[in-house]
């Protein structure tokens, strides 16, 4: 089958396969292994959560969204471009830890040119959950069947991200090897995540976000203490406040905590709440992961407006090939000033405006729905504007209704690597789990080349 045709094919079962292929007994089953009440956690307080069907996508747009990928992240490496971003970033931006940060999620929607990166976030969540809703599918007509995907060859999911973890940690006894966590040889992190070896773990883990059983993830805090558990890690879930940093540690009450999986929103941990963490993390007394510096390298919005300007890529001494990549991936992004004004006015309705440092799409409008109410704060906050990119969109029934959800495509990277691909469905303005049919979804190959017709 030829590229054009693999991408047609999966158009048409985006708009035409309306079947369910959630095996709701199944994911059942999944979720009360974890504990007692967890479905009712999950599916009753969150109906939202998971969507019923699959979303499709030609392995070329896949191969595009990766390649795409490694091009930014040779620029990230760079150091000019580092100096550029850290320019604007928090003082503590510039403290360089050896982790990496985990949990990188670049967003795309597929545009009439193919994949176009929205975002790109540092804690971004749903990982874990998607793990689960992987195994939970079931074929629901001939050409599902032929798509969904076998066993994988190396890893689940669930040890690559346990893995990625572990590296993490690896990663800091590497240059700070502490007698007291029994660490018996440095481990080369060039290798594949699920080669590493296992001799160094953390002993306690904290998973830290601001009142975690309000947070709509929290099942995924959940499921990432099951699988600290099952490695031997212990893991506690709790808000920044519940810690504490003296004698050169962190602590929560009597444990001392060696590394953190951060998903704060306070990606400077500059909040009071955050107080204990800051000093830790200064100090080098703990690991944090996702952390500030990765947030000012990848994830700041105004990032994009350099990674869409080809004059000033070339400047740095960014390669032909590596700009033609990015300007063919990433829209045209720019900062918002108020002398533009009347410009950007103009072009509103093919823009789409966000705050620097914003996530989860708070405060960040469509031009074409904005007011100008709206935009007069726009214009006194610190906004960049996309070229607007409509997400594709995915036909599913709904009772008697035939719907029309939009389509945003994450992919889950560590170390440059994606991981996984999951997508999100949903109607409205910007992403959501409010919409009845919506929610994660998982993310089936269109191969090109093969049996399909």
């Amino acid at each position: 089958m030829t590229t054009h045709a693999c991408i047609a094919l999966a158009d048409r079962l985006n708009t035409g396969c309306h079947c369910e292929s959630l095996d709701r007994v199944l994911l059942n089953n999944e979720l009360e292994r974890v504990s007692q009440g967890f479905n009712e956690l999950v599916m009753a307080q969150r109906p939202h959560l998971f969507s019923s069907s699959v979303v499709f996508v030609g392995d070329e747009h896949i191969r595009q969204m990766a390649a795409l990928i490694t091009a930014i992240e040779q620029v990230v490496a760079m150091p000019a471009y580092q100096a550029h971003v850290l320019s604007h970033a928090p003082d503590i931006a510039r403290h360089q830890p050896t982790a990496r940060g985990v949990f990188l999620g670049y967003d795309f929607h597929v545009g009439r040119t193919g994949p176009q990166l929205i975002e790109i976030n540092t804690n971004a969540g749903g990982g874990l959950l998607n793990a689960l809703l992987a195994r939970a599918q079931k074929a629901c007509c001939k050409d599902v069947e032929a798509l969904l995907p076998g066993d994988l060859a190396h890893a689940t999911p669930e040890q690559m991200f346990l893995d990625m973890f572990r590296a993490e940690w690896q990663a800091d006894c590497r240059t700070n090897c502490r007698t007291n966590h029994r660490v018996t040889s440095a481990v080369r992190l060039d290798t594949a995540a699920h080669n590493i070896s296992t001799n160094a773990l953390p002993r306690t883990i904290a998973i830290v976000d601001l009142a975690p059983p309000l947070q709509y993830l929290y099942p995924e805090f959940l499921l990432f203490q099951r699988l600290f558990a099952q490695a031997g890690i212990e893991a506690v879930i709790c808000d920044p406040v519940e810690l504490a940093f003296r004698d050169d540690a962190l602590w929560h009450g009597t444990k001392k905590i060696d590394l953190i999986y951060n998903r704060l929103t306070d990606f400077s941990l500059s909040e009071p709440a955050s107080a204990a963490l800051r000093a830790a993390y200064l100090a080098d007394a703990v690991v944090i992961t996702p952390h500030p510096r990765a947030h000012a390298l990848y994830a700041d919005k105004r990032n994009l407006v350099a990674l869409s300007d080809t004059g000033l890529l070339a400047s740095w001494g960014v390669d032909e090939v590596t700009r033609g990549v990015l300007a063919a991936g990433i829209p045209y992004t720019e900062q918002v000033t108020a002398e533009r004004s009347a410009d950007f006015w103009a072009r509103r309705r093919q823009l789409f405006f966000k705050p620097a440092a914003g996530y989860g799409a708070k405060a960040a409008y469509r031009g074409d729905k904005i007011t100008k109410r709206v935009f007069d704060e726009v214009l006194a906050g610190d906004y960049v504007a996309q070229a607007l990119v409509p997400p594709s969109q995915r036909m599913l029934q709904i009772g008697e209704t035939s719907v029309e959800l939009k389509i945003d495509l994450r992919n889950y990277v560590y170390a440059g690597n994606v991981q996984l691909i999951a997508a999100r469905l949903w109607a409205g303005q910007t992403t959501n789990f409010r919409t009845p049919g919506g929610g994660f979804a998982p993310v089936l190959t269109v191969p090109c080349s093969g049996d399909h017709a």
